[in-house]
């Protein structure tokens, strides 16, 4: 056996109790889309006028959703972070009045605190706020509540909420949002999915039903919004809130990937 035969026997075994090089375990979870099609063909079935936007950070998924409507509590949210992103505000802790008045307006829909927030915050600072996220339909009214938005304009606002809100008070506007009282949790606060952290806000009138909200879990999220008007009764519209947002969401798990 020659010298080089010799030598390549060790070297041959060492090579074969190294273990081989472990790869990074795949992501197991599947990639989900919206079922956009069924959403569509029940919304074109129910009474008065409907529309809606799922966004993910891929794609926009559209029903009529650059329609103005008549936003009523819908603007709360928007109050909430332009109070918050305050010269006098973002810097400091929230006096308590100031934090009572807040959840008042979000977590209760009290129109009197959204009245009070208002006439602080003003068309101007909900413009300006419209501005910063890139809402293209926004438009402010004589009072908070007939600024006018649409569903695709919504779900922009809300897959970044918390982003648009200064980084000291983050934490407070994304706490309100997840804890609106349980009899205002209907539409598609009935049928969110499990495993999600689930953000909302609900309006309503005799005439509109309203609803936008942020879905996430970890990093990945998506947004959601149901505007309808002309209901026959507040009952259906809350219904048509949630048979809208029942399909679109079908099938979104806790592993799920929004594309």
């Amino acid at each position: 056996m020659s010298l080089a035969t010799r030598m390549s026997v060790p070297l041959l075994a060492a090579a074969l109790l190294v273990p081989p090089a472990v790869e990074a375990a795949p992501f197991t979870g599947e990639h989900w889309r919206p079922a956009i099609h069924a959403a569509k063909a029940y919304a074109a079935k129910r009474r008065g006028t409907v529309t809606f936007a799922l966004r993910t950070r891929k794609r926009l998924y559209a029903y009529d959703a650059r329609r103005q409507m008549t936003s009523a509590s819908l603007v709360k949210p928007m109050l909430l972070v332009a109070y918050l992103n305050r010269p006098g505000v973002r810097s400091r802790a929230l006096r308590r009045p100031e934090g009572e008045l807040l959840e008042q307006m979000i977590v209760r829909s009290a129109n009197f605190a959204a009245h009070d927030v208002y006439g602080i915050v003003g068309n101007r600072g909900l413009g300006r706020l419209a501005a910063r996220v890139g809402m293209r339909d926004f438009a402010t009214g004589s009072g908070w509540s007939r600024t006018l938005v649409t569903a695709a304009d919504l779900t922009r606002l809300f897959l970044d909420l918390d982003r648009f809100v200064t980084r000291r008070h983050r934490d407070t506007a994304m706490r309100l949002l997840r804890s609106i009282v349980p009899r205002q949790r209907w539409g598609m606060a009935e049928v969110a999915p499990r495993g999600w952290a689930f953000y909302f806000k609900s309006a309503w009138t005799p005439r509109v039903q309203h609803q936008a909200a942020l879905l996430r879990r970890g990093r990945r999220q998506l947004a959601i919004s149901v505007l309808t008007s002309d209901n026959p009764g507040p009952y259906y519209g809350r219904e048509t809130e949630r048979g809208v947002a029942l399909r679109l969401l079908s099938g979104l798990r806790p592993d799920s990937v929004p594309r």
